[in-house]
This record gives C-alpha cells, structure tokens and sequence, in this order.
C-alpha cells in the first residue's frame, strides 16, 4: 500500500486574513487537479496540513450569530482585534499568540467522504495529543470541538474548537487548540455559540507558566499522522510548488 503524503508547512505567526487567503489558494488548486483528474503534482500527494499562531482576531462562521459577539466594534478598534465573516461552518470564535491553529486541506476522496466522519477524526487526533500531557479530552454529544470533564465538580470546559470548510469532498480551515492561549479574550464572546461553558488552555490545565510551542507542534504532528495515516513532508521549496 502506497502511504499517503500531506505537504507541511509551518507558517508561524501569521495575519488572519493573509493565512485564509493562502488555504483558498491551495484548496482551489487540489480542486482544479480533481477536475483534471490528476493527482496533486503527479505524486502520492493528497493535500497540505499547515500550523499557523495568528494576533489577536476574531472569526464568524457562515452561520454565525452576530449576537454572540458581547462587546461592540468600537470596542474592538479600541483594543485593535479585528473581527472577519468567514466561509467556514461554525460560529464566533477568538484566535490569538499562545493557540495552535491547524489547517488541513485534504481531497477527501483519498480518506472517506463522510463530514461527520471527518470532524470525529479531528476530535479524535486532539483527544490523542491530550493524553501525552495526560490529559482526558473527550466529546460532548451534539457539540463540536473536545473537552474536558472536571469529575470533581461536573465541570466542562472547552480546549479545543473545531470549524471547517468542504467543497467537493475537498476541506479547508480547521482546529484551533489553546496552548499558552491568554483565555480573557473569550469573555468578549459566546464561544461557538454554546452559552455556560467555559474556555481553558493546555497551560490552564496543568498549571504552568508556559507550555513549549515547539513541543506541542511535534506531538499534533505526530497524532495527525497516527489518526489520519499520512507521512508529513516539508519541502524547502514548497512554495515554488504553488
């Protein structure tokens, strides 16, 4: 069995805006190949997984609710966060230095063609990466994204939000996972739209004053592989490509 390749890319700190015209850039291009029929630059290639740590934004899916923004725009030019209307599934979410946001952009036709399937994979490569920090993520039925249960107090707190995008079984944006993630810039907003449920970040978790970045990028490396069964190539010149 031939292994599948994802090209990998790691952006680093990176705008909103100029990230998500990136992803448009790579997904129209596996979606002109799929017209094509060809493969992604006649290779074993089936997509790209890129991590990027935006500023400070925030971002409204397609089906969002205005309502669940709690400050005004005025507000947010005074504290300079931008806010964008995006193409993705999902409501009002804050991204910002500290989290880890993962874009996959996969031809699905390689995997399964199956949303539901998909968005259980994400779930289920985060809950996978939790458990090297020995950390109990799990699903909360009805809910996208993993959480995590306080078994003292029946406490559900959210550390990871999901929301994508899928056009002819091809994805784009993805996960975002709070990290080192200052997590008073959630108190602006209703999280994905789920009232009573509080944030929490993987520094909140285990009480430390900082979790290496680096780190955590190597393990999420490695989770995605094991879940989704790709090899991640970096390529030097994986820009000339597009």
């Amino acid at each position: 069995m031939i292994n599948k390749i994802l090209f990998f890319e790691d952006l680093g700190k990176k705008e909103y805006q100029e990230t998500w015209q990136y992803q448009k850039t790579l997904f129209n291009k596996i979606l002109k190949q799929k017209k094509l029929k060809k493969k992604l630059y006649d290779s074993n290639s089936v997509g790209y997984l890129l991590f990027v740590e935006h500023p400070h934004v925030y971002t409204i899916g397609k089906n969002g609710n205005h309502k669940n923004l709690l400050v005004s725009y005025d507000f947010l030019k005074k504290i300079e966060v931008p806010i964008y209307e995006t193409d993705r599934g999902g409501d009002i979410t804050y991204h910002g230095p500290g989290q880890l946001v993962i874009y996959p952009i996969l031809d699905m036709d390689y995997f399964f063609t199956d949303i539901h399937k998909y968005l259980r994979f994400l779930e289920i490569m985060i809950i996978h990466f939790l458990k090297y920090y020995g950390i109990k993520g799990q699903r909360l039925q009805g809910k996208t994204g993993v959480w995590l249960l306080n078994e003292n107090n029946g406490e559900i707190k959210k550390i990871c939000s999901i929301g994508i995008r899928m056009s002819r079984w091809v994805t784009m944006h993805g996960i975002a996972i709070n990290i080192n993630t200052n997590l008073r810039y959630f108190d602006h907003i209703i999280p994905c739209g789920i009232k009573n449920k509080k944030m929490t970040s993987l520094k909140e978790e285990l009480k430390q004053e900082h979790i290496s970045f680096s780190e955590a990028k190597n393990i999420v490396k490695q989770s995605f592989q094991k879940i989704f069964k790709v090899i991640l190539l970096s390529q030097s010149n994986f820009m000339q490509l597009i």
